[in-house]
């Protein structure tokens, strides 16, 4: 059997269609490890028994999670109005001044590099197709894999801060007294390194690279809030 001229089947693994969900999810699960952990730490550095630690850190928890939802939430619908007025507009200038929008549409690809003849013909036939969708893709750069979820951006930032804030919380819990401040920072960086992996895989990075960024930015916002919570602390 000749193989030679086989042709070999071609399964390429894009992430461009994770991002929208992905970067909720990071988003959240960073902010709920780290913020979650801080305050914490910043209240246990400052003398605080054990139960007002625990106390904070569910505080934070349910706190930071409804803020995320109703922050993403707003955030992405302003988004999303801001995508249904561009395609009012576009759908109105297709109604009233169609070739007007043809030579758009096929200078764009002219601008790609087609010549002008068959960015034309191009134009011509996704307008025939789909116009609004054609104008909406390659002149706003409004597609299916962009297009604004506030609903699903709230639900990912809410539940992804709370799964993050979690872990300090329970390390808090469960740690015997006068060991929060270790419990909840090492139980943090161990989340930043294992949230740093699994991002950049689902992603499609290097995972040291991820790892590193957020082991630094983790360890320093725990850094600075225990140094203030110390500084005022011992003033109060």
């Amino acid at each position: 059997m000749d193989t030679q001229n086989t042709p070999i089947p071609h399964h390429a693994v894009h992430y461009v269609n994770r991002v929208g969900w992905l970067r909720a999810a990071v988003l959240g699960a960073n902010d709920g490890i780290v913020s979650t952990a801080s305050l914490m730490t910043g209240i246990a550095a400052s003398g605080a028994g054990s139960q007002s630690i625990l106390l904070s850190g569910i505080a934070a928890l349910v706190a930071g999670a409804m803020s995320m939802a109703a922050g993403e939430y707003v955030s992405v619908s302003a988004q999303s109005d801001t995508e249904r007025a561009d395609l009012a507009k576009e759908r109105k200038a297709l109604a009233t001044q169609p070739h007007a929008e043809w030579i758009e549409l096929r200078d764009i690809y002219v601008e790609r590099g087609l010549t002008p003849e068959l960015a034309g013909q191009v134009a011509e036939q996704l307008m025939a197709a789909d116009a609004l969708g054609a104008h909406a893709r390659d002149e706003l750069g409004i597609s299916d894999l962009a297009t604004a979820r506030p609903v699903q951006a709230a639900l990912a930032s809410a539940a992804s801060f709370a799964a993050g804030a979690t872990p300090p919380v329970l390390a808090a819990a469960l740690a015997p007294s006068g060991n929060a401040i270790p419990a909840i920072v090492g139980t943090c960086l161990l989340c930043l390194i294992l949230l740093g992996h699994v991002g950049a895989r689902l992603g499609g990075a290097k995972p040291l690279r991820s790892i590193v960024r957020t082991l630094f930015w983790g360890a320093l916002a725990m850094a600075v809030t225990a140094g203030a919570g110390h500084l005022f602390g011992a003033a109060i």
